[in-house]
């Protein structure tokens, strides 16, 4: 009897340490397939407790990834933000009855009118990313925030980093 449950014990062990064990490996398998909700593992994205609706905003938000980051004084898309824009692009392409406006945003630091520029180019980075995707440019608008609209407010380099941004803000399809 002692055998049989040690021998359960070390199955379920065996089991449970090939099971993904980080959520958040979870949850970008399920964004891998934008369309339908369920990414290379079969794991439906209610199966995470996220019932969604795969043409929904939460959806987009959520799983898809509404935001890119930037380096210092940089407009460049890293590998990293063209995976969440590759991902963006393809939800929308699934989705046409939505339009999207992009935001550039940039951390406290410099004057308003550079920062200001600075956002500017960082949506238009984006807005381009998006287009060369296949993205019509008159479902893409942009607007620059500069340093006006902080994430996270502290003076040092953990809240600068979050400031210096992208966010993608889908709209509501029309449903005239």
């Amino acid at each position: 009897m002692k055998i049989h449950i040690l021998a359960s014990i070390t199955a379920a062990a065996f089991a449970m340490s090939s099971c993904t064990s980080d959520v958040e490996d979870l949850i970008g398998d399920v964004s891998t397939d934008v369309a339908g909700g369920q990414g290379k593992s079969g794991i439906r994205q209610e199966a995470l407790g996220m019932n969604y609706d795969p043409a929904s905003r939460e959806y987009f938000d959520d799983l898809v990834g509404n935001k890119v980051l930037f380096s210092v004084d940089q407009s460049v898309i890293t590998p990293e933000s063209a995976n969440i824009l590759d991902r963006q692009a393809d939800w929308l392409m699934v989705n046409p009855a939505y339009s999207v406006l992009v935001e550039g945003h940039a951390d406290e630091r410099g004057t308003r009118e550079y920062n200001l520029a600075l956002g500017a180019r960082r949506a238009s980075a984006i807005q381009d990313y998006l287009h060369n995707r296949g993205i019509s440019d008159n479902r893409i608008r942009t607007v620059t925030y500069g340093k006006e609209r902080p994430v996270a407010v502290c003076s040092d380099e953990s809240c600068w980093s979050e400031n210096r941004r992208g966010v993608t803000v889908v709209s509501v399809p029309d449903r005239t």
